[in-house]
């Protein structure tokens, strides 16, 4: 009897809905360990295993294929859908593109037209108000500037008569704009840098309520549907649209594809853009710097009269403000604003100031003593000393010394080192003067300083406080580096100087060495018939210094009038010639005793005091009688 076959498992005759045991695909080696016709196990006999094994394969078969073609159909659907969606990207990414460039030409254009509007219409207006407006000029004067800059873009860009949508309308655009970089960046600095004033002039017109409000019916009535209550409404857009250039060449950059043709270049005007802002604010800092320092570093000479003048109520109140803080810092009650950095760049600059003053003051005490020893000109002298060679040879080395030698060495002296240490103690007046005004400053500062709302004389105190001590920070490390590298080059010059000057003089020297004695001495008999040479002269100039001083330290004798004759006789026999003297003037006797003598009058000196002692008035003899006088100049007779 037969045995009927096993029936297969249900399982394997459902379709398969993705790949059946993947694990087991991707290893051969299992699946055919796992349906090999040896298990007999699973398949119950040889025979009915391999009918059940050749069934299974089959249907095995037939799942994987339909599952393979089921994975192609999915690929290719998830490309095609990737497709779509790059391609919704790309439009997407064109579209803001398109919008980004439309808002950048709407904008210049509206942008445009304000322009026009404020340099024409509204400065008209403005021009004929009564009574005239001061200083309203000043307020447009840069203006027309950027209305031509920024007409030369538009048209520049109008011309080639392409929309934001063409292909090379955005190549033209970057074109244009990289062509007048240049003129913009001229115009909007010189307008930026003085937009100052128009805040200035509003808060000065604001301050007269009649005045502002008549300027506001102007405004208003020149631009009804701009409803502007303020001229900086109109004025500070060129002061926005120079910065919004660049984030809206950054927005087109930013939705442009990079395969674009037109990409690397806009990137390019991006990054001009940028430039330019950075050269404008770098421009504006610089002039406000150089404002601060041309106002401050003036040093003015005032007499008591101007300094009474200048009195007010505003000078007197700021600066009681001023003592009253430094009184609190000084006390304690206040602490002081402590800036490290600036204070050690403050103490370096007073230390090198009083370096270059120190210097400039020895090197023209050196130029002092070298014109004096060029006025002193031995050579001129005749000594009559011709006979002697030493003596020929030391006229012709001092000769050639002082009319050639030393007079270069001073003119290359005063203009290599004192006239720039001349120049850099002038230069020192400006750091100086900003350094007093910045405490000034700080004081004024530091009262305001914890203050929410800042009026408008408070925030330009503010702001130059704060301007002063950037540009100090900034340049005073500049000065200080600049101003030692100049005083080590000075110093190096100077031993340039001198041994130029040395191998001069060596040069002269040589010339004459061989003609005199002792050049053929060696070093050390040289010097010591050198130094023997110069305690000769020595011990005779003091000789001679003596003998002169005893000269001139001895008494004036002079004749003997005929008239005091006979007296200068009588006083000889009794006294020594030394002791007699002449009254060089009259003396009256004002006590007892006193003795009146008259100009010319000879008397004898008994004692140069009286009997007391006292040494103002002496005891004479007048050749008559010997009485007591007063003090009186005499001159010893012959």
């Amino acid at each position: 009897m037969e045995v009927p076959p096993r029936p297969q498992p249900p399982t394997l005759l459902l379709p398969m809905d993705r790949p059946m045991m993947p694990d087991l695909l991707q290893d051969h080696d299992q699946l055919d360990d796992l349906f090999s016709p040896e298990d007999e196990d699973f398949f119950g006999g040889s025979d009915e295993s391999t009918d059940l094994l050749d069934c299974n394969t089959s249907v095995f078969n037939m799942s994987i294929c339909s599952q393979d073609s089921f994975i192609e159909l999915k690929e290719q659907s998830d490309e095609d859908q990737r497709k779509s969606e790059e391609e919704k990207c790309e439009e997407i990414r064109a579209q803001r593109q398109n919008l980004a460039l439309l808002e950048l030409l709407e904008s210049e254009r509206n942008y445009l037209r304000m322009l026009q509007l404020s340099s024409g219409t509204i400065k008209e207006h403005l021009l004929k108000m009564q009574p005239p407006l001061l200083n309203v000029e000043p307020l447009f004067e840069h203006l027309p500037g950027v209305v031509s800059v920024t007409s030369q873009l538009l048209n520049s860009v109008d011309q080639e008569q392409l929309q934001p949508g063409d292909p090379d309308f955005l190549q033209n655009f970057c074109n244009s704009f990289l062509r007048l970089a240049a003129d913009m960046e001229t115009a909007y600095k010189e307008y930026l840098s003085n937009y100052s004033q128009v805040t200035a002039w509003e808060v000065s017109c604001k301050q007269k309520e009649a005045l502002w409000d008549q300027i506001v019916k102007v405004l208003k009535s020149s631009a009804p549907e701009l409803k502007a209550s303020s001229l900086s409404f109109f004025l500070v857009m060129p002061v926005q649209r120079i910065a919004r250039y660049p984030l809206l060449l950054q927005t087109i950059l930013k939705h442009t594809d990079p395969s674009h043709p037109s990409y690397g270049l806009l990137e390019q005007t991006a990054q001009a853009s940028v430039y330019i802002n950075c050269r404008i604010n770098e421009y504006k800092r610089i002039r406000e710097f150089r404002e601060v320092a041309d106002k401050y570093k003036k040093t003015e000479t005032l007499s008591i009269k101007d300094m009474i003048n200048r009195l007010n109520t505003h000078s007197i109140f700021k600066k009681t403000a001023r003592l009253s803080q430094q009184i609190k810092h000084e006390t304690g009650i206040v602490p002081k604003l402590v800036d490290e950095e600036f204070d050690a760049l403050e103490g370096f600059f007073y230390l090198l100031e009083k370096c270059i003053l120190e210097l400039l003051e020895n090197v023209e005490t050196y130029l002092n003593h070298l014109q004096v020893f060029l006025s002193c000109k031995t050579e001129e002298f005749d000594l009559y000393m011709d006979a002697q060679r030493e003596a020929v040879c030391y006229k012709e080395i001092t000769t050639a010394l002082r009319q050639w030698i030393l007079p270069m060495f001073e003119k290359r002296l005063r203009a290599l080192i004192h006239k720039p240490l001349c120049a850099l103690r002038d230069l020192l007046v400006g750091p100086r003067n900003l350094i007093r005004k910045r405490l000034d400053k700080l004081l004024d500062y530091e009262l305001i300083e914890a203050k929410s709302n800042l009026s408008y004389e408070e925030q330009a105190t503010a702001n130059t406080y704060k301007t002063m001590n950037t540009l100090l920070l900034t340049e005073l490390p500049r000065f200080n580096t600049v101003s030692l590298q100049l005083i080590w080059r000075l110093l190096g010059t100077f031993s340039c100087l001198h041994r130029d000057l040395a191998s001069d003089m060596t040069q002269l020297f040589q010339t004459f060495a061989t003609q005199l004695p002792h050049s053929g001495m060696s070093p050390s008999a040289f010097w010591e018939w050198a130094e023997a040479t110069v305690m000769e002269g020595m011990r005779k100039l003091q000789d001679l210094c003596q003998t002169v001083e005893e000269a001139l330290s001895a008494p004036v004798t002079m004749p003997v009038h005929p008239c005091w004759a006979l007296r200068y006789h009588q006083l000889c026999q009794k006294h020594p010639r030394e002791r007699i003297f002449e009254v060089t003037c009259g003396v009256v006797g004002s006590r007892d005793l006193d003795l009146s003598l008259i100009k010319g009058e000879l008397v004898a000196v008994v004692s140069e005091r009286d009997s007391k002692g006292d040494r103002r008035r002496w005891l004479v003899d007048a050749g008559v009688l010997c009485l007591q006088g007063k003090e009186a100049t005499l001159l010893l007779l012959n």
